[in-house]
């Protein structure tokens, strides 16, 4: 808008500088890109999706078909694999009672201990936190005995529990992403040097030839980060162990070696030895994890891990995804799609039966009696209407609650498998609706109108424009129950991407009468009768339901006959119900 009013003023508009706050609002509110990967994958099965907070903890599937995921965490993670993966120590030695090969190494208790151990076992040597991440504390390829010393405070610096001095082994770096115990993305990585002009220093030198990299950059959207030489204390003491400092200035053809803690850049799945990705993948299976990040180090990755120097030396819980979505060489991989698969396996999508309904008077109490029919059929249904939400036979609060904020409080409870909404024009102006998709539609008339003046709904035909969205939303599997002996919503036909079935109070209706006659199905009122009209795929035939007496909401009874039949409500249970009320 400012963009705009500048343009028509001809006045001064900074558009970097706009941009800045735009890029950083994005950066504190919105989706990091391992979650918005794997959302990605999700709306492509259209599988449902709610963000429960302002991270990356979100909801795929509604009530007890749910499964979350925060980045690529997911219900599946166990917390004790969490754990396993956390403590470096433990899982490499759970790694190598199973046959998985892993660095010899122990813990070291002080600077003094790590060159110990880095003597037993022989150098070169690798000093890390017990329970780091990201290669935050790594200090790769260590031989003299200050370097190890100096290596060690800066991984008790990123650690909790301890550090680790392990065995250097020779070989390239490797980042395998295992989903549900198979191979889904291979990452090579690559050392990161500079090349000296003799007269630049170091960090100038990082800024020319590395931080000029487009992958490079401060937030969690680029897969690598700007390299300083003084912030950074890995960097520090890699080039400290080489004799400079982020103030040299490096001679004419000297290469120095920025980074050892392999940037993992290169897309190599296609490359993978068959026996190497078992050993992965049991290495994954080993510690539990569902989604596990394997960082493999090797010196032939398509070749047999026989005759190769090769080590399993981290597995890690939640891993990024970046570099396999965008690596820098080699081919992308969708690899949200085997997380998605692994949490809906076949077909399922997460979904469970949504039924909105919509009207004036004569649904009043619609809500509340069809929750009833479908609790005595065994569902956990959750009620948001204006008589309170209600919640598996629990009343939560007395107040009205048609809106929302309680129709998402019930997609969101685990503990339900149908939800009944009452939706509003006000509701659907105001704050849109909690579902992307609906199950059943009900809807007997457009409602009143007193009030929606506040939206421009000024006319019938606005009205109408509104209210269809209760139509539109319906599934293609799913269902629409409209009112045929309202002339104004006959055209809601048209728009369902489902199966209409239409309500009457006449069998003689003539819009009732053509859609029967082109296999088409209806719920009339005949002879004190309610009439099933037309045919469905079920296992019972769906006889009159005669009523003790012709009821005073006739509409209602027939929305509710028709719901029942929608969703597949015995015939014995909906007649019972409906002889009981009418």
């Amino acid at each position: 808008v400012r963009l705009l009013h500048a343009a028509i003023e001809g006045t001064e508009y900074d558009l970097q500088a706009e941009l800045k706050v735009i890029k950083h609002h994005c950066d504190m509110h919105g989706l990091g890109p391992s979650t918005q990967h794997i959302l990605d994958a999700a709306y492509e099965r259209r599988i449902p999706i709610v963000r429960l907070n302002d991270g990356n903890l979100v909801q795929l599937g509604h009530g007890n078909k749910q499964q979350r995921i925060w980045t690529a965490e997911t219900s599946k993670t166990s917390a004790i694999a969490e754990g396993i993966a956390a403590d470096k120590d433990l899982c490499k030695e759970l790694l190598a009672q199973c046959g998985v090969p892993v660095p010899e190494g122990e813990m070291a208790k002080s600077p003094e201990h790590a060159w110990e151990i880095a003597q037993d076992i022989g150098v070169p040597v690798v000093v890390k936190p017990v329970d780091g991440n990201w290669g935050r504390g790594v200090s790769l390829e260590l031989t003299k005995e200050e370097d190890v010393k100096n290596a060690w405070p800066l991984a008790d610096k990123e650690s909790y529990t301890g550090v680790i001095v392990e065995k250097f082994i020779r070989g390239t770096e490797h980042r395998v992403l295992v989903v549900n115990y198979q191979v889904a993305a291979v990452s090579r990585g690559e050392l990161v040097h500079v090349m000296g002009d003799g007269k630049s220093t170091l960090q100038e030198l990082c800024n020319q030839q590395i931080n000029t990299d487009p992958r490079r950059g401060e937030s969690e959207i680029f897969p690598l980060r700007p390299v300083n030489v003084e912030k950074n204390p890995a960097v520090f003491l890699e080039v400290q162990r080489q004799g400079y400092t982020a103030t040299s200035v490096i001679a004419n053809g000297v290469k120095v070696l920025i980074e050892r803690n392999s940037n993992a850049s290169e897309d190599v799945t296609d490359l993978i030895h068959p026996e190497i990705a078992r050993l992965c993948c049991m290495a994954a299976r080993v510690v539990g994890l569902d989604v596990a990040g394997i960082d493999l180090v090797c010196e032939h990755i398509d070749q047999s891990p026989k005759g190769q120097s090769l080590a399993v030396v981290e597995v890690n819980a939640g891993p990024g995804l970046l570099m396999h979505i965008k690596p820098a060489k080699g081919q992308a991989r969708n690899v949200g799609k085997p997380i998605v698969e692994s949490l809906f396996p076949g077909d399922a999508n997460g979904r469970i039966p949504t039924i909105s309904y919509s009207g004036g008077p004569e649904i009043d109490g619609f809500g509340p009696e069809l929750t009833e029919i479908l609790e005595d059929q065994g569902h956990k249904v959750g009620l948001a209407c204006d008589q309170g939400l209600v919640m598996n036979g629990r009343t939560i609060n007395k107040a009205p609650s048609a809106n929302w904020q309680s129709g998402r409080n019930c997609l969101i409870n685990k503990n339900l498998d149908t939800l009944v909404m009452q939706v509003k024009a006000s509701t659907i102006l105001s704050e849109g609706l909690p579902y992307d998709r609906s199950s059943l539609a009900v809807i007997t008339s457009l409602g009143a109108m007193e009030g929606l003046e506040e939206w421009d709904i000024l006319t019938k035909e606005q009205h109408f424009n509104v209210m269809r969205t209760v139509v539109d939303l319906v599934l293609g599997s799913g269902h629409a129950v409209v009112n045929a002996d309202e002339v104004s919503l006959l055209p809601l036909k048209d728009l369902c991407d489902g199966k209409v079935i239409w309500i009457s109070s006449s069998a003689d209706n003539p819009i009732v009468a053509e859609h029967v006659k082109n296999g088409g199905m209806a719920v009339v009122y005949q002879g004190e009768n309610i009439q099933f009209m037309g045919n469905r795929a079920e296992a019972e035939q769906r006889s009159p339901i005669p009523l003790k007496q012709p009821p005073v909401n006739l509409t209602k009874a027939l929305a509710l006959a028709a719901a029942g039949w929608a969703m597949d409500v015995p015939h014995h249970l909906l007649r019972a119900d409906l002889r009981q009320r009418y």
